[in-house]
């Protein structure tokens, strides 16, 4: 067994994994500001919690002491939040990472499991994404920033001797979901509507393309590339469904009433990932399907 840290680990992705890991055996802290709220739905027993910024190295290193691996999960992670406030979440994601990064190589930490985004390819055309393929042009700050902490993983894997992994998230949905939140996107914000009764509220044309990924899937895959040997040396490996599905056919799966409202800025049109990668140096592979996980989140919140 191993001793772990969570950084953002009461959030949304961060609960999710860290109940995994405590049913697993491992010990567990969580370094979270709790910025996402829902402090008090998400903690959990026989983890220590330790509130505090991504932005303190001292408060990093301290929570680090006799660490064997960090999930960095912590993040300021709204795109349209991050066209409006900038310098806040520069500040956040990328000076918060390179803290971390910092604090796990003094404190000995031997890998790094870094949280990025499908953002960071920006505006591709529709065909499944490659971790190798064109170069990434990102259109919104925060996509940059997750972008330049993939650099940063890289570079520390090939500077410092300390083991980093970059893992891309495509739209994340299940348990611990927040409406509001960025990871949850449509499908946590449609299934609310939902039970309230009122429309969907559907961005622009509604034929914008996402990989929904189940998150316990995405937990697997943390925990996969924390553990496995073929992994390490800042790879940066797609996290997807390889299944996208438009908004407009996600209102159709969930079925009700939607509104349309005007489209977002920063939005990619087109999103779905290759995991080719993932199944090679992970033998990774998803195990929900969307319909699988909305039925059950429909199940789980009394929703008809």
């Amino acid at each position: 067994m191993a001793n772990y840290l969570v950084t953002g680990g009461a959030g949304f992705i961060g609960t999710n994994l860290v109940v995994q890991l405590i049913a697993e055996g491992h010990t567990v802290r969580v370094f979270d500001n709790y910025a996402g709220g829902k402090k008090e739905e998400r903690l959990q027993q026989g983890v220590a919690y330790i509130e505090g910024d991504i932005r303190d190295f001292d408060a990093l290193l301290r929570a680090m002491e006799n660490v064997d691996g960090v999930f960095h999960m912590a993040a300021l992670p709204r795109v349209t939040f991050s066209v409006e406030h900038p310098l806040e979440t520069n500040d956040v994601n990328v000076n918060g990472t390179l803290n971390v990064l910092l604090a796990a190589r003094d404190a000995g930490v031997k890998r790094v499991i870094f949280s990025s985004s499908s953002s960071t390819y920006g505006a591709e055309e529709k065909e499944l994404l490659k971790e190798d393929g064109a170069v990434k042009m990102p259109i919104s700050p925060y996509a940059l920033h997750k972008l330049t902490g993939e650099h940063y993983c890289r570079l520390f894997a090939q500077l410092y001797d300390i083991e980093t992994v970059s893992l891309i998230y495509f739209n994340v949905y299940g348990p611990y979901f927040d409406p509001e939140g960025a990871y949850a996107l449509v499908i946590g914000k449609f299934l609310t509507q939902k039970k309230n009764g009122e429309p969907m509220t559907v961005c622009g044309d509604g034929e914008y393309y996402r990989d929904y990924t189940h998150v316990s899937d995405v937990v697997r895959a943390n925990i996969l590339a924390m553990t496995k040997d073929t992994v390490g040396k800042g790879d940066v490996i797609n996290i997807g469904n390889s299944r996208p599905t438009t908004v407009n056919q996600l209102v159709d799966l969930i079925g009700g009433e939607h509104v349309n409202v005007p489209e977002r800025p920063g939005d990619p049109r087109f999103s779905g990932a290759d995991i080719t990668k993932a199944k090679q140096l992970l033998g990774w592979a998803p195990s929900i399907e969307l319909e699988e996980g909305i039925k059950a989140l429909k199940e789980e919140m009394g929703i008809e």
